[in-house]
């Protein structure tokens, strides 16, 4: 989606609405900088404002995210259009949260092996090494289940027996066997216990 596009049409609607800015900013209950940030293309309306924005411009919200008025010819390949662009969107933001995951739990066990190394062999107290030891374990606690829960949303995993893609629970994921990003759980729809692959696209 070109945000600056969506911008312009949002200036051009409102004009041709009769409204000014701080009036269409009342309408929906937003400040006016909200209003000047769409237009300039710094950022996108709500999902919570975006069906009255239409309503008050006249435009549908495939209008809106089109950045022009689509016809009835052009409606079904927009759509399409738009639907690929979010799929891609998701991916991306997938694969970030996956690098996020591999960062975070990288810098997690290297803090926890420098602390184990130190404890190990240094000269020092018992009680102090048995304290550092438990430092080191402390970031890989903390970041665990933030860790999990990007392995359960981001990307599906994929039926190894029906081939099905679907997001798991948190307790599937919390409580499967796994080798890297495979897991052994059970189909949702074929009811089969498999190992799953993590996989980046719904088909």
């Amino acid at each position: 989606m070109d945000q600056v596009k969506i911008g312009r049409f949002i200036a051009e609607c409102r004009k041709q609405q009769n409204l000014t800015q701080m009036q269409l900013a009342e309408r929906l209950n937003i400040t006016d900088r909200a209003v000047s940030k769409w237009e300039t293309g710094r950022s996108m309306p709500d999902s919570a404002v975006m069906l009255d924005l239409c309503r008050i411009l006249n435009i549908t919200v495939n209008d809106l995210l089109s950045g022009e008025v689509v016809s009835v010819k052009e409606y079904n390949e927009k759509n399409e259009q738009l639907l690929i662009d979010m799929v891609k969107s998701k991916e991306e933001a997938d694969k970030q949260l996956l690098r996020i995951e591999i960062f975070v739990g990288m810098m997690c066990i290297g803090v926890m092996f420098a602390l184990v190394m130190i404890a190990s062999f240094a000269a020092m107290a018992d009680w102090l090494r048995i304290v550092l030891i438990l430092i080191g374990f402390l970031p890989l606690l903390v970041a665990a289940p933030f860790m999990l829960k990007i392995e359960q949303t981001a990307g599906y995993y994929e039926c190894a027996a029906c081939h099905h893609r679907y997001v798991p629970t948190y307790g599937a994921v919390f409580a499967a066997m796994h080798v890297n990003r495979t897991r052994y759980m059970k189909c949702p729809v074929c009811h089969k216990r498999s190992w799953q692959r993590k996989v980046l696209t719904k088909e």
